[in-house]
C-alpha cells in the first residue's frame, strides 16, 4: 500500500515507445511481456500484430504510452515482402500446407502491369488465418479446426505498391498502406490475377507511423543493456506517437483541471485549435498532460497522462 492507502502497482513508473525489431519466428504478445520484463514496467501492450514468421517494426508502449496505442493502430506502415512462385498455401506464407501448384512463373512486365490494380482503395477478403474475429472467434482457430468460413471483404487503403526485383521464382515488393491490409492477401491475389500460384516467403514491416528501422532496437541489443537505467536508453517518448497532433501550452492550473477531468477555457491565442475536429495535446512545460476534445471553445479531456 502506498502512504494514501491504495495499492501499490507491481513495476516501475516507465513510460514510452519501444521500437522493436522483431525477430523471426516469435509473436507479438510474447514480445510486449518480454519487454514489460525487461524494463520491469507497470503496463504495455503493442500497437499491431506482426505475424511470427514477419519481421520489423513492432512499436511496444510501456506505461502511460499505452493510452496512445489506438492513434499507432490507425497509422500508415510499409513493408518489404517477397512471394515465391509455384506453390499455393493454407495460410499464404511458408508456414501452410501446399494446396496447389503450378509451372507458371509471372515475368517483370507482366507483374508490372497487374499492380495498378492493387493500388488506391481496394476490396480485400482478409486470410483465413488471420486474428480477426467471426462469432466472437479467431479466423485462424476456426480455420485450424477445419471448420468452413468465409472472409467477407472489405475496403482498405494501398498506397504503394513496387516491384523492387524478381527472379524466376520470387518477386520483391515494396508497399505502403493503411490501416487493415494484409500483405498476404495482397500477394494471394495477385498471383490470382498473373494465373500463377504464390506465397508469402519473407515479410518484413519497415514503418509504423513515425517509427522506422532507423529508430528500431534489436531485442538482442535490448537483453545486452541488462539493467533497466541502460535499457531505458532504448525507448522513445510518449509523444513520439502524437507528432502529427497540434500542441497547446498550458499553465498549472490548467493542468491541474484537466488532470481532475475538468475543461478549459481556449486561450485567446490559439483560436484556430477551437476548431478543429480532433485531438489537440495539452502540454505543461513540455510534459504531455492530456488530450483533448475542443468543444464549443472548451477544451474537454479525452486522456490523461500522469508522469
Amino acid at each position: 500500500m502506498d502512504p494514501n492507502g491504495r495499492k501499490r502497482r507491481k513495476g516501475n513508473p516507465i513510460h514510452g515507445w519501444v521500437v522493436l525489431d522483431k525477430p523471426y519466428g516469435v509473436g507479438s504478445t510474447p514480445m510486449v511481456s518480454k519487454m514489460k520484463w525487461l524494463f520491469q514496467a507497470q503496463k504495455a501492450g503493442h500497437a499491431g500484430t506482426l505475424d511470427p514468421l514477419a519481421t520489423g517494426i513492432l512499436p511496444i508502449a510501456l506505461g502511460e504510452a499505452t493510452k496512445t496505442v489506438p492513434f499507432m493502430m490507425d497509422a500508415e506502415k510499409a513493408y518489404i515482402f517477397e512471394i515465391t512462385w509455384g506453390e499455393t498455401r493454407t495460410t499464404q506464407d511458408a508456414e501452410g500446407e501446399v494446396t496447389a501448384s503450378s509451372d507458371v512463373r509471372p515475368t517483370d512486365p507482366n507483374i508490372r502491369a497487374a499492380l495498378p490494380q492493387f493500388v488506391g482503395n481496394i476490396e480485400q477478403a482478409p486470410p483465413k488465418f488471420s486474428a480477426i474475429k467471426i462469432d466472437g472467434k479467431r479466423a485462424y482457430d476456426l480455420a485450424r479446426a477445419g471448420e468452413a468460413i468465409e472472409m467477407k471483404a472489405r475496403p482498405v487503403r494501398v498506397d504503394r505498391f513496387d516491384l523492387i526485383e524478381a527472379t524466376p521464382d520470387t518477386a520483391t515488393f515494396e508497399v505502403d498502406c493503411g490501416k487493415g491490409t494484409y500483405i498476404r492477401s495482397l500477394a494471394r491475389d495477385l498471383a490470382v490475377e498473373l494465373g500463377a500460384c504464390g506465397y508469402v516467403s519473407v515479410l518484413r514491416r519497415t514503418r509504423v507511423g513515425p517509427f522506422t528501422l532507423a529508430q528500431s532496437i534489436k531485442l538482442d541489443e535490448l537483453e545486452e543493456m541488462c539493467d533497466v537505467a541502460r535499457v531505458s536508453e532504448g525507448l522513445h517518448p510518449v509523444t513520439t506517437a502524437l507528432d502529427d497532433i497540434p500542441v497547446l501550452a498550458i499553465t498549472a492550473d490548467q493542468a491541474v483541471d484537466l488532470r481532475h477531468g475538468r475543461g478549459i477555457t481556449a486561450p485567446s491565442d490559439s483560436p484556430d485549435l477551437v476548431h478543429m475536429d480532433d485531438f489537440i495535446r495539452a502540454e505543461l512545460e513540455g510534459v504531455l498532460i492530456a488530450l483533448c476534445s475542443p468543444q464549443d471553445g472548451i477544451f474537454i479531456p479525452k486522456r490523461v497522462f500522469n508522469m
